[in-house]
Formats: C-alpha cells, sequence, structure tokens
C-alpha cells in the first residue's frame, strides 16, 4: 500500500486503487481541520485510517499547525492519543 498526497487529502492506494482517504481544510490561520475520514470496506481492520490521521498529524507537526478533529473518527482517535491532544487545537 501506499499513501499519497493531494490537494488538502491523503489517500491509500493498493496497486492502482484508492483504498481509503482523509480530507482536511485551513479554516483558520495554523488549524487544519480533519473533515472526513474513509477506509473501502474491504481493507477495514488494516489500521488505514490511523495512517491517514498519522499523515496529517504529521502535517501538521511539521508546519507548526494544530488540528481541529471534526469528523467521528478523527475525534475518537484524538480522544485516545495523548500525542495527538498536544496538537489539537480547542476553541473557546
Amino acid at each position: 500500500m501506499e499513501l499519497k498526497k493531494g490537494i488538502n487529502r491523503f489517500y491509500m492506494l493498493d496497486e492502482q486503487k484508492e483504498v481509503g482517504e482523509i480530507m482536511y481544510t485551513e479554516d483558520r490561520p495554523s488549524v487544519l481541520s480533519i473533515n472526513h475520514t474513509f477506509v473501502d470496506p474491504n481493507y477495514r481492520g488494516q489500521h488505514i485510517a490511523q495512517q491517514l490521521i498519522q499523515a496529517v498529524v504529521d502535517l501538521a507537526i511539521a508546519e507548526q499547525k494544530k488540528i481541529l478533529p471534526v469528523c467521528s473518527y478523527a475525534k475518537v482517535l484524538f480522544e485516545r492519543h495523548k500525542e495527538y491532544q498536544k496538537i489539537e487545537y480547542k476553541p473557546l
């Protein structure tokens, strides 16, 4: 499997087939909002969604940005992983 970066998204390919994606926007200066995460049902259970979230986390860290987890999967992962909470954007 291969992780690729697109415009405001990362996606996972199995050969030429797209099997997962994560979409984000920069709604506020220095804040990336994770809006959508999807993995093909035939590929679930392989930690693809977690790898996609990690790609956005790595991007945010590299660009010194925070992340606002909007989609339900991102919210759950950010609650479970303390290392993600360090870069989570928490509106007042």
